[in-house]
């Protein structure tokens, strides 16, 4: 998938050559869930904790980088790139996020509930406790590839 998209935005790759290969969520339920709601162009954000990179050891994502979206059984579905990033406190997500998020009904109050659920899941998993003052990478992104699901 990645070098389908390379040759058909060099330019982009040029850009920002690195991508990340990985699935949304932390379950096969949730990978499949999230990646059917970015197919269907209703997601087109994502947030996660800054400590969930560190202890993967990956880089944290910038503006122009690239994710290459999987499902639940790890075939590659499609090519994302950050459009926005910013880095805050669970405290600091608004209505408009939790709307491009595009989970659940959307609302801000549906986000607060099942992120805190999710990151404190995550967090625990990893052996640390999760706090609403940890560091949460909010990231807006566009679907690039494949041109049938491509914004």
């Amino acid at each position: 998938m990645w070098n389908a998209y390379a040759q058909a935005h060099p330019e982009a790759v040029a850009a920002s050559p690195e991508y990340t290969v990985d699935h949304f969520g932390d379950s096969k339920r949730l990978a499949d869930e999230l990646l059917s709601l970015v197919i269907g162009g209703r997601k087109r954000a994502t947030a996660d904790l800054v400590a969930e990179f560190l202890a993967r050891g990956d880089e944290l994502p910038r503006i122009g980088s690239h994710w290459v979206a999987c499902d639940s059984e790890g075939m590659p579905r499609v090519v994302i790139r950050s459009t926005g990033l910013r880095v805050g406190p669970f405290t600091s997500a608004d209505a408009a996020f939790a709307a491009d998020e595009g989970e659940d009904d959307g609302t801000l109050a549906s986000w607060q509930h099942e992120h805190r659920r999710y990151f404190t899941r995550v967090s625990a998993a990893s052996g640390r406790q999760w706090s609403e003052d940890d560091e949460i990478i909010f990231e807006r992104f566009a679907v690039t590839w494949p041109p049938e699901h491509a914004d």
